[in-house]
């Protein structure tokens, strides 16, 4: 069965298709590399044995889509990760976000539509659920404004898959992902942003190894035990199995309802300075940080309930939070050891 994988090229994207191809799947990744690196297919490859096919496609042009199809008939299911993802940035330049993001769904359902492919699994975010008033949040809990137009991307694309799964014979399974964090076992593939990082866990391991003279820590007077953020930092492997996991369940019809919504993360809430701490302990490396302003668009505290997951999905994460970080670590030192740094 072949399946669509569009940002494949990217951290999460990269595992899934490792994933995938692990579990017998035939894979073809679109990307426009706006934030990885074309080199990953090897990676992938000295991993699986697999070369996956690669086409450098950006999914806002329709017609570039269309002739992407049409020359790949016999794609059976898409996972559609393509999306700008950093949430200060998104607070900064909201149009961006709400361009690619948006008609880059709006095109792959159109095509989709067009070419008789019925199966989605759908990457979300916790940040759909905005700062909220219970914890931990479960697939039912309110979703408030979102506090940033990354978040609100996430929110209106759930709404338009949801209408079209609803009118068509489109079969959708949407994963509210947390934090994910860590890299694949082997090192040879993980979080690797162009330029500077906007996500924790890479510039811890990046002010470890000397790329950065030190670590902002945004914001330390937050309603939480130690002042800062709070979040569900899961292992990026574990979420990959997840994708294969939702698949499996759409493609034979174990599904429920046409359009279903799951959590993924391990129902606990882990501090910055915990983060950092833990980062300390695996490494015997003491982390250069400093508190800095709270930046734009970042909810205090926020961890799941991953019931539905585990009972009705039939997924569980794995990985502790020291685990997570000796495989981001590894990877760190993976990348300097290679001068891919």
């Amino acid at each position: 069965m072949k399946i669509l994988v569009t940002g494949g090229t990217g951290y999460i994207g990269a595992h899934t298709v490792v994933e995938l191809q692990q579990s017998g799947y035939e894979v073809v990744i679109i990307d426009n590399l706006s934030n990885s690196y074309p080199d990953v297919v090897q990676s992938i490859q000295k991993i699986t044995g697999i070369l996956p096919v690669f086409e450098k496609i950006e999914m806002c042009d329709k017609r570039q889509l269309e002739d992407f199809f049409t020359r790949n008939p016999d794609i059976a299911g898409v996972i559609h990760f393509a999306a700008f993802k950093a949430v200060g940035e998104s607070a900064q330049y909201p149009l961006k976000y709400y361009h690619n993001n948006l008609f880059s769904l709006i095109n792959l359902l159109s095509c989709m539509q067009d070419f008789h492919i019925n199966t989605l699994v759908f990457s979300s975010s916790c940040t759909v659920y905005g700062q909220p008033e219970t914890l931990p949040v479960h697939e039912q809990s309110p979703i408030l404004p979102a506090s940033s137009a990354y978040g609100e991307t996430k929110q209106i694309s759930e709404k338009i898959i949801t209408d079209q799964t609803g009118t068509t014979e489109l079969k959708t399974i949407m994963l509210r992902y947390f934090n994910p964090i860590g890299a694949h076992e082997s090192a040879l593939i993980g979080e690797l942003p162009l330029g500077v990082p906007s996500n924790l866990v890479p510039f811890i391991t990046q002010t470890a190894i000397g790329k950065r003279d030190y670590l902002n820590v945004w914001g330390n007077d937050y309603d939480t035990p130690d002042g800062t953020c709070i979040r569900d930092y899961i292992y990026v492997a574990d979420l990959a199995k997840a994708h294969v996991t939702a698949l499996n369940r759409l493609t034979g019809t174990a599904n429920e309802k046409k359009c279903e919504l799951f959590n993924l993360g391990t129902g606990n809430g882990n501090s910055v300075l915990e983060v950092i701490h833990s980062f300390e302990r695996v490494s015997g490396i003491k982390l250069n940080y400093r508190f800095a302003p709270r930046r734009e668009g970042d909810v205090a505290k926020i961890w799941a309930d991953c019931s539905l997951a585990n009972n009705v999905l039939g997924w569980k994460a794995e990985k502790n939070l020291d685990e997570m970080m000796l495989s981001a670590w590894n990877w760190e030192k993976h990348l300097a050891e290679t001068g891919n740094n």
